[in-house]
């Protein structure tokens, strides 16, 4: 696996100027004309690309409001605590149908565009638009069926390891690999969705560290507010890529406003990388010695804090759709992945199709180890 990736005309290794990434996710609050905002406010601030997400509420979850589909834990964010899974995604979602004028607005402004998949008609619909790249946010990391249809396309990958332990990131990177994916880039990932810098918490030394134990170009996304940690992650901790959430006005609210940056921000963010690309000392303008091996801090794979600890929940897992009788065989019209993480991780789905229920089943149930007849898996 090479440490240089070309997308496009864009070459990104450690030779190369950082690829730094306008993540809008649900930014644009659901109106057309800001997500076209967004994408012209990145290409004024610098950005090289600009990042949306593919996915619906019925794609990520199910319409329920069962004890497992309802966000709680003491560290979630009020505009997030109470609210059912699927009342969230509906809000926060890009309608789908944008996605390829979105696409053609930034080429048309010299950007690239890609997406975050989260399912497999996800795939479909960036096939159909002629993509360059698949993104994989760092929940999906362990999504094997996922990985293994995006690798199957021969297209770049860039996945987000998040809070990956060691053994999931290895299977997720020998996934994709051996499922035809060629040109691969791993971002760290600090998934506490905090308004303020979590320097303590950032351990940016896991970028050198992924590109040098995997051999492979390296990067960083953002979940955090600021932009001192990004700027050193693209710098210093020789990130080849970092990622960003950008929003028009953080006092518009939404989802991921409290982590994103604004333009003028972002503008500065890109500067900064750049100024400190020129020249490694002006990093000092930024943060002082102290701070800046707070935010190196050491290398981390899995859980770092109680925050992303909570988050685990957030990832997808094998659930039964309909109801199922003991005996019934489970098939692909019976068993999906989809969040929260309350049953068998992903990786199990094909080993489970054509085993047998060991029990009845309601529907909307997380498919557990006990609830199929036989071996155990």
């Amino acid at each position: 696996m090479s440490k240089m990736i070309q997308i496009g005309q864009k070459k990104i290794g450690k030779d190369h100027p950082c690829l730094i990434v306008a993540e809008i996710s649900g930014n644009h609050h659901q109106n057309f004309d800001e997500a076209v905002a967004l994408i012209h406010a990145a290409a004024e601030a610098g950005a090289d690309a600009v990042k949306a997400q593919t996915y619906t509420a019925d794609t990520l979850t199910f319409q329920s409001d069962k004890e497992w589909f309802r966000v709680s834990g003491k560290d979630q964010p009020g505009a997030w605590k109470g609210r059912t899974l699927h009342d969230l995604y509906q809000e926060a979602y890009t309608p789908w149908e944008w996605l390829p004028k979105l696409k053609k607005v930034a080429e048309d402004l010299g950007l690239l565009f890609f997406t975050s998949v989260f399912d497999e008609t996800a795939v479909d619909l960036n096939e159909e638009m002629h993509v360059l790249v698949y993104k994989v946010a760092s929940y999906e990391a362990v999504h094997i069926p996922l990985l293994k249809k995006i690798a199957s396309t021969g297209k770049p990958v860039i996945l987000s390891i998040g809070f990956a332990s060691q053994e999931e990131v290895d299977l997720a990177i020998q996934t994709l690999q051996n499922h035809g994916a060629r040109d691969l880039a791993v971002l760290h990932c600090v998934t506490t969705y905090s308004e303020k810098p979590v320097l303590d918490q950032s351990n940016l030394r896991t970028i050198e560290d992924i590109a040098e134990r995997y051999d492979i170009v390296a990067g960083f996304s953002d979940n955090t507010g600021g932009i001192q940690i990004p700027v050193i992650a693209g710098t210093v901790a020789g990130g080849s890529i970092v990622e960003k959430h950008l929003i028009l006005d953080r006092d518009a609210g939404g989802p991921d406003a409290r982590f994103s940056i604004e333009p003028d921000e972002f503008k500065e963010m890109v500067q900064l990388i750049r100024k400190v690309e020129r020249d490694s000392s002006v990093v000092n303008e930024i943060l002082n010695p102290k701070q800046l091996e707070s935010a190196m801090g050491h290398v981390q794979y899995g859980v770092a804090s109680t925050v992303e600890a909570e988050n685990l929940i957030f990832r997808p897992s094998l659930w039964v759709m309909r109801e199922m009788q003991k005996g019934e065989v489970f098939t692909e019209e019976s068993v999906r992945v989809a969040r929260p993480n309350s049953g068998l991780t992903p990786r199990y789905y094909e080993e489970v199709i054509g085993k047998k229920a060991a029990q009845k089943i309601e529907a909307v149930t997380p498919l557990t180890e006990e609830l199929i007849e036989g071996e155990n898996l």
